[in-house]
């Protein structure tokens, strides 16, 4: 499982991704910004947030993480132990609620509790722009029931793009998420990347991936 830990107690912190590490990937950031910045390309399986934070509390932070469509389980770690507090935490879209102190035991068996629990909506696994349709599982992509070819290099830009509509993603962004760490390409290959995308999923009809000059790329519908 992997999972993003959003807590400013730096020795909080330390103790939990050391801990979770054992049996999780795990990434630590300690401002609610950052970790709303994180999660939004990250693609996690359970977010670990504290409610307070800096730059953002981590109720705001579930709340857009829950606008932004982020599917994935919650678990908020706070000091308060109010009912109406874990209301508050609850309402905002968290799965689960610990107060602060609690035991690392408890936790991971919340947490994997979490991880056994079903999918509610199978069918969303599929990703749809307009026409577009995408079986990440399965590696298949159809516009209009027609299905496109397309490469690995390809099919990881397009799925990017699908999912963050209407979101500008700079090349830096793209070529972090395509390629990865390990790969240094220059950042012009992600604008034959995108002109080869364009030709296999536009057609004759106008683009579905905009550009954002000087800074990137967005898809819309």
């Amino acid at each position: 499982m992997r999972i993003l830990l959003v807590e400013d107690d730096h020795r909080l912190g330390n103790l939990l991704k050391r801990g979770l590490s054992k049996r999780h990937l795990v990434d630590w950031v300690d401002d609610g910004q950052m970790g709303l910045e994180q999660a939004l390309f990250g693609e996690y399986d359970l977010l670990v947030l504290d409610v307070k934070l800096p730059s953002l509390d981590g109720i705001s932070l579930c709340k857009a993480l829950r606008d932004h469509y982020i599917d994935a389980s919650i678990i908020m770690l706070t000091a308060r132990d109010s009912v109406e507090d874990k209301v508050e935490g609850l309402t905002a879209g968290a799965d689960d609620y610990l107060t602060k102190p609690f035991s690392f035991l408890e936790l991971e068996a919340r947490i994997q509790a979490l991880s056994r629990r079903p999918k509610q909506f199978i069918e969303e696994t599929a990703l749809r722009v307009g026409e577009l349709e995408m079986q990440p599982d399965l590696f298949e992509v159809k516009k209009g029931g027609d299905t496109i070819e397309l490469t690995r290099k390809e099919f990881a830009l397009l799925e990017l793009l699908m999912r963050n509509v209407n979101r500008i993603l700079t090349r830096e962004q793209i070529l972090d998420r395509v390629w990865g760490a390990d790969e240094i390409p220059m950042t012009n290959v992600v604008d034959a990347l995108v002109a080869r995308l364009r030709q296999k999923i536009d057609g004759k009809g106008p683009s579905m991936i905009q550009t954002v000059r000087g800074v990137g790329y967005k898809m819309t519908p």
